[in-house]
């Protein structure tokens, strides 16, 4: 096989297996359906034309023999006119007319042969389309039931061309979120571990520590002096014998003191609160 007989071989398979993919069954027997009714339509004009023929060459046959008969009774006239001549003429004419019939005879039996027989045909292809029809009608119903039954099984386990692509998006989706979870997951673990704090700072470890330190001295300072101020501070004695020295006015001291204590135990208490809440 030479090189353009392969490639020839090769392009008329290529196409032949797409047209197989291509082809609806259903289609194809609906086609196939309607040549065979024109084929059928095309015997039924052919006898119809043939008829029409036969009837034609029947019509000239009897006026052929309306003639014979004419020409039969000038002959029987010119007999009793004493004209021979004339009855002779006539006879002659029937004669031609009764050839002429008979040739018509022999083709109307050709036409009415070939007519019988493309009846027959009629009749056979007629029972054929019938045939045809009820196949094509129970092929049509099964592939469309085997397509229908494909297609549910091609979504069931996920083979068809749309739920590969379902398939594929889940996957893409299902990777991404894993990705975000895994990212989130990380930025936790660098917030609590201070790197984003560290990145954003000028400062070193020890400078942090330094400053931690002094926040805490400030804060402690701050603490001793407000509960100096609030009486809740240690108290220097200095001279052990000395005598305490005595207030004026005890009382008013203390109540004033009593007063102040609720109020501090008040907002203390609202403060409370507000934490819990």
């Amino acid at each position: 096989m030479g090189v353009l007989s392969r490639m020839s071989y090769v392009v008329r398979s290529k196409v032949n297996a797409l047209l197989n993919r291509a082809e609806d069954p259903s289609e194809t027997l609906d086609y196939s359906y309607e040549q065979m009714r024109d084929e059928l339509q095309d015997v039924k004009q052919g006898i119809a034309d043939l008829t029409t023929q036969k009837k034609r060459l029947e019509m000239q046959k009897r006026k052929l023999e309306e003639n014979v008969e004419k020409h039969n009774d000038q002959a029987r006239q010119a007999v009793e006119a004493d004209r021979e001549d004339l009855a002779r003429q006539a006879l002659e004419k029937k004669k031609t007319k009764m050839n002429q019939i008979e040739e018509l005879e022999d083709q109307i039996a050709d036409l009415q042969n070939t007519q019988d027989n493309l009846v027959d045909k009629k009749n056979q292809l007629q029972n054929r389309i019938e045939e045809f029809k009820t196949k094509k009608e129970s092929m049509k119903a099964r592939y469309e039931a085997a397509e229908a039954q494909t297609r549910v099984s091609e979504a069931m386990t996920g083979a068809g061309e749309e739920m590969e692509d379902v398939g594929r998006a889940i996957e893409r989706a299902e990777g991404r979120t894993e990705e975000m979870e895994a990212r989130a997951q990380a930025m936790d673990e660098l917030q609590e571990s201070g790197t984003f704090e560290d990145a954003l700072s000028d400062k070193d470890s020890l400078d942090r520590e330094l400053e931690d330190v002094r926040t805490s001295g400030e804060v402690d300072a701050e603490l001793e002096t407000l509960k100096a101020e609030m009486g809740k501070g240690s108290v220097d004695t200095g001279d052990a014998d000395a005598e305490p020295e005595v207030d004026a006015e005890p009382e008013v001291e203390a109540e004033t003191e009593s007063v102040a204590d609720e109020d501090i135990e008040a907002e203390l208490e609202e403060i409370r609160d507000d934490e819990e809440n």
